[in-house]
């Protein structure tokens, strides 16, 4: 979920004034909707949105995914590899208090992964390996502990990617209202015009007391079923005690001190995040992804990856298999593997380069022809 640290993002204003002009058309709320709510525009629902603030929460998400990715011989159901992540349903117990407190708990097969962190320690638990690693953390202010905390659990982090793709190529519209985990709700339609991307439209559901995202459902160009669903079945927005974010090992689990440099890397088995549509950039020093395009329409390239002979090795493990099914396709920016679901697309080239992104292949390919070497 990466709550505390997205969390706190999501609730500092941002400039509502810039997202709201690159808005293509702002459509009126649906007057017969139920539940009854007042009527309100796109626009200053996207403004109470981007201004929403609270001080903490707690409740159950749940997340339901089906991207289209195919099957892997050989891998058990339930494992906790890419594609299981990225496909069927799940479950997070979840819960954050500003400044620094965030809690993700994670449930699967009667098994638990748990992260939290009260600001100071924070603790990475896997009850299906008995195996837990406490991280003391840096005490100065440029430390970001909450990077040990995943985000593909907090729908205010998924929605506000959404969100920042609104550009002149997007039509939003408040499309009626609905109940989520027991509230009153908003939902504010997002539809790219282009049709580069694999996204057909994506539909927030927003709090009409606190204006903070409660689901996100993201369509499919084609198709009538959602590909990603995420979403709380049951929130609260009373901030949790201070108790909620400590973690006690159970007897007999195997704990490990770890100290946290500012930069460290999340913990694996993390859950991945969606590939968001972004603003185009440069690559960074510590080998930040390029961003090719802008909207809808952006990739992201990541330098440096280790994918000679992946698919031709047996060993290699799931990607492997993925890349010795995937089609070959070559032009001027090189030779490669093109991997294809409903919604994310992926370019593996063969010098290292990987090219991936909400659109379709054809689109990526374009965007690795203007890519740096």
């Amino acid at each position: 979920m990466g709550v505390a640290q997205r969390s706190r993002r999501w609730l500092v204003p941002v400039t509502t004034v810039a997202v709201v002009a690159g808005v293509g058309a702002l459509g009126p709320v649906v007057a017969d909707a139920s539940p009854k709510l007042p009527s309100i525009t796109a626009q200053d629902l996207l403004a109470k949105v981007q201004t929403a603030k609270v001080d903490g929460l707690s409740g159950t998400v749940r997340a339901d995914a089906d991207l289209g990715l195919p099957a892997i011989p050989g891998m058990a159901p339930g494992s906790r590899e890419l594609t299981d992540l990225l496909s069927g349903q799940h479950t997070a117990r979840v819960a954050f208090a500003t400044p620094d407190k965030a809690r993700v708990s994670l449930i699967d097969n009667q098994a638990e992964q748990l992260w939290t962190t009260d600001g100071t320690s924070a603790w990475a638990y896997d009850s299906s390996k008995r195996e837990a690693t406490k991280l003391t953390l840096p005490a100065h202010k440029t430390a970001k502990p909450e990077k040990a905390l995943p985000e593909s659990y907090d729908p205010q982090s998924v929605a506000k990617q959404f969100l920042d793709a609104i550009d002149p190529t997007t039509t939003v519209q408040v499309s009626g209202t609905e109940k989520v985990a027991g509230r009153d709700a908003y939902k504010l339609r997002l539809v790219p015009k282009t049709e580069k991307t694999t996204v057909g439209s994506v539909t927030l559901a927003i709090d009409s007391k606190t204006w903070v995202p409660l689901d996100v459902t993201v369509m499919p160009r084609t198709g009538n079923d959602p590909a990603v669903e995420l979403g709380f079945t049951s929130v609260s927005f009373d901030v949790p005690s201070a108790s909620s974010f400590t973690f006690t090992p159970p007897k007999g689990v195997k704990v490990t001190d770890q100290k946290v440099p500012a930069t460290r890397e999340r913990p694996h088995s993390v859950p991945p995040q969606l590939v968001k549509p972004t603003k185009p950039g440069a690559a960074q020093a510590d080998k930040k992804p390029t961003v090719i395009g802008t909207g809808w329409d952006s990739v992201a390239m990541i330098r440096g990856a280790n994918t000679a002979g992946l698919a031709s090795s047996p060993s290699a493990g799931p990607l492997a298999q993925l890349l010795a099914k995937a089609p070959t396709v070559q032009g001027s920016w090189g030779k490669g593997k093109v991997l294809t679901t409903k919604m994310v697309s992926a370019l593996i080239t063969d010098d290292g380069r990987v090219f991936v992104g909400l659109v379709t292949p054809d689109t990526l390919q374009a965007a690795a022809a203007k890519a740096p070497r």
